[in-house]
């Protein structure tokens, strides 16, 4: 499995609604990025909490979802990369696709994909669309996050392929279902694997065990 990165992004703490500073405005970035175990250099979180850390260093968001939010957004210019928080665009790759675990090779930087990326408010307020984030949830467009395994450079063009894939019965989208969506609650094999999945974002692990207790 391969694609194209079609675009490497950052962005910087801006003031934003509700009181609060945001950085999931994102902007393509030009040459050589680089990337280390804290995301892509100069790339900003204003939330710590929800946002950045080892286990979500990078957002990876599909610009393959774009089409269909495009055609539903009033307020919002969705022609190019950056409204979701994203540091990574591609085309031809969705959570249907990419699995817990998964670790793709871009440049010379190695990713492994940690979770789903669940959505919040903020994704809502960007696009002044309130029922963005539960729309995400209902269609599982949520997008994805990477842990940095091996620190490099890359850049848009470059090939972005797939190099191991533990878990392929995992994917992204089944676990964003049982975790974000509320689907096969009463999977108690399912949360089972998943709390005792390595690979798999520590909080993540804890509210599958928390659903084994239910």
């Amino acid at each position: 499995m391969q694609v194209s990165i079609r675009t490497l992004l950052s962005g910087r703490v801006r003031p934003f609604t509700r009181g609060e500073g945001s950085a999931i405005s994102k902007a393509p970035l030009t040459g050589k990025v680089r990337i280390t175990l804290s995301g892509v250099v100069g790339d900003e979180q204003a939330d710590a909490v929800h946002h950045g850390g080892p286990d979500k260093a990078l957002h990876h968001y599909p610009f393959d979802h774009y089409e269909r939010w495009r055609r539903d957004a009033v307020h919002a210019d969705l022609r190019d990369a950056g409204t979701f928080g994203e540091n990574v665009s591609t085309l031809g790759l969705i959570e249907d696709d990419v699995c817990i675990g998964d670790r793709f090779r871009f440049g010379t930087v190695l990713v492994e994909v940690s979770q789903a990326r669940k959505p919040c408010w903020k994704q809502g307020d960007r696009l002044d669309w309130t029922q963005l984030p539960s729309l995400m949830v209902r269609e599982g467009r949520s997008g994805w996050y990477y842990r940095v395994i091996e620190e490099g450079d890359a850049e848009a063009g470059d090939a972005f392929a797939l190099v191991d894939r533990p878990l392929p019965d995992w994917t992204v989208r089944r676990v964003f279902d049982l975790i974000v969506a509320g689907k096969n609650k009463n999977d108690k094999a399912a949360f089972r694997a998943l709390a005792e999945m390595d690979v798999l974002f520590d909080g993540w692990r804890k509210i599958a065990a928390e659903r084994l207790r239910d």
